[in-house]
């Protein structure tokens, strides 16, 4: 693919030699000639005049850059634009296997591929061009949208409502009963959870990433959130559309997270918390209670400016009690001499 059809299909400016072929997709560091490569910030430049790479995406042209470079607002999105034209995903051949089990009473869309040793159960409906991998279990009365991707071994239980070209992969659980008590007479009773799932459109779902039902009602994912390995979602909550949550969280139940944010990996919320939109979670905080829209780090969570200043003290502690040390002696010292 010619630099100029590149350049068109970024929607960017470009300069230098619109002929040059362009075979691959590679990161600075491992581009070979004939590749592309991106620069989304400047603390790669020394990386990026090493590349062997053909042609650079840029955000600002770079004066002494003796390449081809194309300019465009991001150059991180119009990479990956790129790594999907040049390597598109294999498409599955469409059919149910015969070794599929696929219930009487389900629904079965247009163009959809389901694998050996899946399971459909009664009243459980897929949409249009969704693959199924082997051993998938989809519960009764649940529904899957159009284009959607589900990896082995995912569990879909019943009850659980999922939107168009969502992709969950490999041993996630949706809709496990949440972890609902009640303590009688020296005993934990269990809490019937009677309610459902609901994920929206564009929802990516790591491996191995578990949200619970609600006890009543649903739990939320929303729009175009994007949730990374081994996750744990707690019943009831609500999480808005285009937020992040990273690898490793855990959510409590009945928390309430806004849209747009994000959540570092190993970070804690408490059940019942709230989080407002566009809020960012360092990794490993713990959070309780409402936060309001900002940066936060630590545990329990503080402004990230106050953590940083903290983290730095903390780090002095040692020498800080050695100077006490020092000060209480001289003045026991001064007290005798008196």
């Amino acid at each position: 693919m010619k630099i100029r059809d590149i350049a068109r299909l970024v929607s960017g400016e470009l300069r230098g030699d619109p002929d040059i072929e362009i075979k691959g997709v590679s990161g600075i560091s491992e581009a070979e000639e004939g590749d592309i490569t991106f620069l989304s910030n400047i603390r790669y430049l020394k990386d990026c005049y090493k590349s062997r790479a053909s042609c650079v995406i840029v955000k600002e042209f770079v004066d002494d850059l003796k390449r081809p470079q194309i300019k465009v607002k991001n150059p991180y999105y119009a990479f990956a634009l790129l790594l999907e034209h040049f390597y598109p995903g294999v498409k599955e051949k469409e059919g149910i296997s015969p070794m599929a089990h696929v219930s009487e009473g389900a629904r079965i869309g247009r163009g959809v591929t389901i694998y050996p040793f899946v399971y459909i159960s009664e009243g459980a409906e897929i949409g249009d061009e969704t693959v199924l991998f082997p051993f998938v279990f989809v519960g009764r009365g649940s529904v899957l949208g159009s284009s959607c991707r589900v990896y082995s071994n995912v569990t879909i239980r019943e009850g659980v409502r999922i939107g168009d070209r969502v992709i969950i992969h490999a041993g996630s659980v949706i809709g496990s009963d949440g972890f609902g008590y009640v303590y009688e007479e020296g005993r934990h009773h269990k809490i019937p959870q009677v309610g459902g799932v609901v994920i929206g459109d564009d929802v990516e779902i790591g491996a191995c990433v578990t949200i619970d039902r609600a006890t009543t009602g649903d739990t939320i994912i929303g729009r175009g959130t994007k949730i990374d390995n081994l996750v744990q979602i707690g019943h009831n909550v609500r999480i808005g559309d285009d937020s992040i949550i990273v690898a490793q969280v855990g959510i409590g139940g009945s928390t309430n997270i806004g849209r747009n944010v994000i959540l570092g990996g190993q970070a804690g919320v408490s059940d019942h918390a709230t989080i407002e939109d566009g809020t960012m979670i360092g990794a490993q905080s713990g959070v309780m209670g409402h936060l309001k829209r900002g940066v936060y780090s630590g545990y329990p969570v503080i402004p990230h400016r106050e953590w940083l200043k903290s983290v730095a003290l903390f780090s002095r502690l040692p020498e800080l009690f050695r100077r006490l040390k020092d000060i209480e002696d001289i003045l026991k010292k001064e007290g005798k001499d008196d």
